[in-house]
């Protein structure tokens, strides 16, 4: 009741899935996750600040240069 399971960790899985940042054109509001084969977007971390946005690459090992897709 008062205590909930935790989630379990997300994998990445470079050969399958996508980095990309899911944004909001009204608030600005920047999400990370992982767009699927099949186009599902699995939502990580929020993201507000440049730093939260560098944890999230070391976090799983995305380099700097790759870009990362943004979805609208």
């Amino acid at each position: 009741m008062f205590f909930s399971r935790k989630k379990p960790a997300r994998s990445y899985d470079p050969a399958t899935q996508q980095p990309a940042l899911r944004c909001s054109i009204c608030t600005g509001e920047q999400v990370a996750g992982f767009i699927s084969p099949d186009g599902h977007f699995e939502d990580v971390q929020l993201i507000r600040t440049p730093q939260e946005l560098d944890a999230f690459r070391a976090r799983y090992s995305i380099p700097p240069e790759c870009p990362l897709k943004k979805i609208y």
